[in-house]
């Protein structure tokens, strides 16, 4: 039967949707393109997996920064205003990373691109939550995080045709493309009426900084969030970081051995799961609860990631289960967008969403690293599967929070 929530959607929510979409899609068009180059500049720089592994980690401890500092931004200059800025901040310096001729150079431009992937799940997720209406906040959040696969499928096609006949600078030229969509987002995206009204609230005012959530009663909710966050992003980038590379990689080093091309093609049916696992997320989520959701796509994952590790000599295998992965691997992520607004207050939501989430994501700049050092001792298929015990961490911790579903914003 043919659901009407639709219609009741206005423009400017469809907007504000499309928006951080866009962002949020081309922010991992932008990231991704490191991953599938890595392998190529780990030649070039003569880099140990530990040491191509530590390389992405510092775009992580960067874009947690930047998550922390453009949802505070959020909270002072508006939601809009800051999407606009961290999604120039990505593109520009994404684009700028083709001129390093140097690790240092590599270390430079990649911190500064992760300040700004940071700051746009920060600024995007805020402007969505507080546009939506409650009862379709979750569905929202999952169309908005469906924008990383999109995002992922883009980079996995441009790679596989620009990498070995231009090789990975070209590559990176082209992530300054999403600049341009700040000047639709400018012209044509509002602010949130909960945040306007709350701007000129002296109480409001009053009771904002980041040192509020760090009080009663917010101190709980922080630190459980973090906790949450820190062990789903682990896991998350420890496993797709390297994915690639294990597709890639040779299987005497414990990968699947189909190059670069074909692990490209191998990746998009990955993504299309992953594309649907974040809009089932939220429907899920709209109907069930966030939590019970939550439990059953990370258990899953946890159970599918070993199977996966150790089919690198079966590539039909890998095919078919990739989709699962995919599905299951990224779709809980629409969870934080939703859950996070509705444990928050308007004066404080972007400051807190924005440290909450990326407290995690810092915490997960060690996954590459780890696994690369691990993938360098037992190869990178068995070294996944660490993967597995932070996927299971996660669904034990979100029992600590309550559930949200529905929940009105204040």
């Amino acid at each position: 039967m043919k659901s009407n929530w639709v219609h009741t959607i206005e423009p400017k929510q469809w907007k504000a949707l499309l928006a951080a979409q866009l962002g949020w899609m081309l922010d991992a068009m932008d990231v991704m393109f490191y991953a599938f180059a890595l392998t190529t500049i780990q030649k070039e720089f003569q880099l140990t997996s530990a040491e191509a592994g530590a390389l992405a980690s510092v775009t992580l401890i960067a874009s947690a920064i930047g998550g922390i500092f453009f949802g505070a931004i959020a909270d002072k200059i508006g939601r809009v205003r800051a999407l606009i800025f961290s999604i120039l901040s990505y593109s520009i310096f994404t684009a700028l990373t083709a001129s390093a001729q140097s690790v240092i150079a590599l270390v430079i431009f990649r911190t500064l691109v992760g300040f700004g992937m940071g700051g746009e799940w920060s600024a995007g997720s805020v402007l969505v939550s507080e546009t939506w209406p409650s009862e379709h906040r979750g569905k929202a959040i999952g169309f908005m995080q469906s924008g990383w696969a999109i995002g992922y499928i883009l980079a996995a096609v441009i790679a596989a045709a620009i990498l070995p006949v231009f090789g990975w600078r070209i590559l990176f030229i082209i992530g300054i493309i999403p600049a341009f969509i700040t000047l639709w987002i400018r012209r044509h995206v509002e602010e949130p009426e909960i945040w306007i009204d709350n701007r000129d609230n002296p109480k409001s005012k009053s009771s904002s900084g980041i040192i509020t959530i760090f009080r009663k009663p917010l101190l709980k909710k922080t630190i459980i969030a973090s906790l949450l966050t820190t062990s789903v992003l682990f896991a998350y980038w420890g496993l797709f970081t390297w994915m690639p590379s294990f597709l890639s990689k040779p299987v005497e080093a414990g990968g699947a051995g189909l190059g670069i091309v074909k692990s490209s093609t191998w990746i998009i049916p990955m993504q299309i799961g992953a594309f649907f696992g974040y809009l089932s997320f939220g429907f899920f989520a709209d109907r069930f609860g966030r939590r019970p959701v939550f439990v059953t796509f990370l258990i899953v994952a946890a159970l599918l990631v070993p199977l996966y590790g150790q089919l690198a000599r079966h590539e039909l295998f890998l095919l078919m289960l990739g989709p699962f992965i995919g599905f299951f691997g990224h779709g809980y992520f629409s969870v934080f967008g939703a859950m996070l607004a509705e444990l928050f207050p308007t004066n404080i939501r972007g400051t807190a969403q924005g440290l909450t989430y990326n407290v995690g994501r810092a915490f997960s700049a060690l996954a590459p690293l780890s696994i690369g050092a691990l993938a360098d001792l037992y190869g990178i298929g068995s070294a996944l599967v660490l993967t597995s015990l932070f996927f299971l961490i996660g669904a034990a911790v979100i029992f600590l929070l309550p559930e949200t579903k529905g929940q009105k914003l204040s």
